[in-house]
C-alpha cells in the first residue's frame, strides 16, 4: 500500500499563490506517477496535473497551463504543485494520486489517494 498525505491548501485571494505538498510513504517502489487532481462543489474530480517517477514527463489541463507546476523531489518521496495566478474557478478541494502507470487522465488510473485539502480562492 502506498499512504499519500497532503498540505498546503488554503485561503488566498485572486491572483495569489499557494504550493501544495505531497508525502508518499508505504510501497512507493511501485509508483510510475504522482499528480493532482480536484473537485469543486457538484463537480466531477478532474485531473489537474501530473508527473512521472524521473520527472521526464508530465500533464497538465489546459485551464492550469502557464499557472501551476508541477515538481517532484525523490529524495523526499514528495510531490508538489505551485500555483500561481489563481482564479476563484480554481476553488476545490486538490487530492493527491498515485499510480504504477504513467500519467492516467482519469481518476479510475490511480489507485491510491490523499485525504485531500482545501483551496479556496476569493474573488
Amino acid at each position: 500500500q502506498v499512504q499519500l498525505v497532503e498540505s498546503g491548501g488554503g485561503l488566498v485571494s485572486a491572483g495569489g499563490s499557494l504550493r501544495l505538498s505531497c508525502a508518499a510513504s508505504g510501497r512507493t517502489f511501485g509508483i510510475d506517477s504522482l499528480g493532482w487532481f480536484r473537485q469543486a462543489p457538484g463537480k466531477e474530480r478532474e485531473s489537474v496535473a501530473g508527473i512521472t517517477w524521473n520527472g521526464a514527463g508530465t500533464y497538465y489541463v489546459d485551464s492550469v497551463k502557464g499557472r501551476f507546476t508541477i515538481s517532484r523531489d525523490n529524495a523526499k518521496n514528495t510531490v508538489y504543485l505551485q500555483m500561481n495566478s489563481l482564479k476563484p474557478e480554481d476553488t476545490a478541494v486538490y487530492y493527491c494520486a498515485a499510480s504504477p502507470a504513467r500519467i492516467p487522465t482519469v481518476a479510475r488510473g490511480w489507485p491510491y489517494w490523499g485525504q485531500g485539502t482545501q483551496v479556496t480562492v476569493s474573488s
